[in-house]
């Protein structure tokens, strides 16, 4: 979906076409904390990103709408988005909120098919909910996800089999998902910018500065990706972030946030009726650093209590050192709940 938070933000709100829109937290007038989430493409040209920190944003752009995340609404439009999606798919894959993976190979004999598929899909999804898509065709699914950034917003790119190499060589390097800010510095002082530049490097050079995941990165610099379109499975992970509004190292404030990101996560667990084996701490610094630390139980739990003392035990490693911007406490490693032995444990 192209710029979706503020896409649905723009469909409920008309008045806001055309205006620089940011989705993200409150930027009190540049000093508020927290990051944009997203925005329009019309807050872009200001040099507006997802993931900045609100008050930067604020600076570029004072004068942008600044709405706070609706994720309740977002969901419920990816819901119906996803409903189309599988219309048109063999094997769908959502990946996000805002993102999904088609599989069409019964469905069409050729590119120029699929180029009418696509385009049926973005006038389905306008016409049903009102806002823009962009579409990747490819032979795979690494080449589509980079096909469908290619002309957004509202974009159809199509890249035939024939064609992978011509069209990814001349991209950056960085254009390969997986391929961040630190690769791409270390990439670069290998003389590397573009993919063609990746794909000309000899791999033990790349295995011998990012070991196996250099042979990955040769492979996808070529267009090579073996990965099928896969319906998404359970729910691997649950957790719960919050940014302050001022950094600090105040033990009792740390540890009430602590508690309440515990319940939270408690509550969505037990929505979901899981029993969890893992306890995941994140901490980000004032430097915007960040670090996680974890630890498993040696069997499944659903107790509260043990999220918070783990999680605090985890805590005392990075207390005293610098000021917290952001904490998170997060579970993982899930047991689905045995309805018949949570009753016999009631009981008992």
């Amino acid at each position: 979906m192209d710029s979706f938070y503020s896409s649905v933000e723009v469909r409920e709100n008309p008045q806001l076409k055309g205006q620089p829109v940011v989705v993200g937290s409150d930027p009190k007038n540049g000093t508020g904390r927290g990051v944009v989430s997203t925005c329009s493409y019309e807050a872009r040209e200001f040099g507006i990103r997802s993931g900045m920190p609100i008050s930067k944003a604020y600076k570029l752009c004072p004068d942008a709408v600044y709405l706070r995340v609706n994720m309740g609404l977002y969901k419920e439009v990816s819901k119906q988005i996803m409903m189309i999606l599988r219309e048109f798919a063999d094997r769908f894959q959502q990946v996000s909120v805002d993102e999904a993976y088609l599989d069409v190979s019964t469905r069409v004999g050729n590119y120029d098919v699929a180029a009418g598929l696509a385009q049926n899909i973005k006038d389905e999804i306008f016409l049903r909910e009102g806002i823009t898509c962009s579409i990747g065709v490819a032979p795979n699914k690494l080449v589509a996800k980079i096909a469908s950034d290619f002309q957004k917003p509202d974009g159809v790119t199509i890249v035939k089999t024939e064609d992978v190499v011509e069209f990814l060589t001349p991209l950056p390097a960085s254009t390969i998902p997986g391929i961040g800010k630190k690769t791409a510095d270390i990439l670069k002082s290998m003389d590397i910018g573009t993919i063609w530049d990746l794909v000309a490097c000899d791999v033990q050079l790349l295995i011998e500065r990012f070991g196996k995941s250099g042979i990955k990165m040769h492979q996808m610099a070529r267009g090579i990706d073996h990965g099928e379109v896969l319906e998404r499975g359970d729910v691997k992970s649950i957790s719960k972030e919050d940014t302050f509004d001022e950094d600090t190292a105040d033990p009792y404030v740390i540890e009430q946030v602590l508690d309440s990101l515990a319940e939270s996560v408690h509550v969505s667990l037990m929505k979901k009726k899981f029993l969890f084996k893992t306890i995941t701490l994140k901490v980000r610094f004032e430097d915007f650093s960040t670090y996680t630390r974890a630890r498993s139980l040696r069997v499944y739990s659903t107790d509260l209590e043990t999220i918070k003392i783990i999680a605090k035990d985890l805590m005392r490693e990075f207390m005293g050192k610098r000021r917290f911007r952001l904490l998170g406490v997060g579970v993982s490693n899930f047991e689905k709940v045995d309805e018949r032995q949570k009753l016999i444990t009631d009981f008992l």
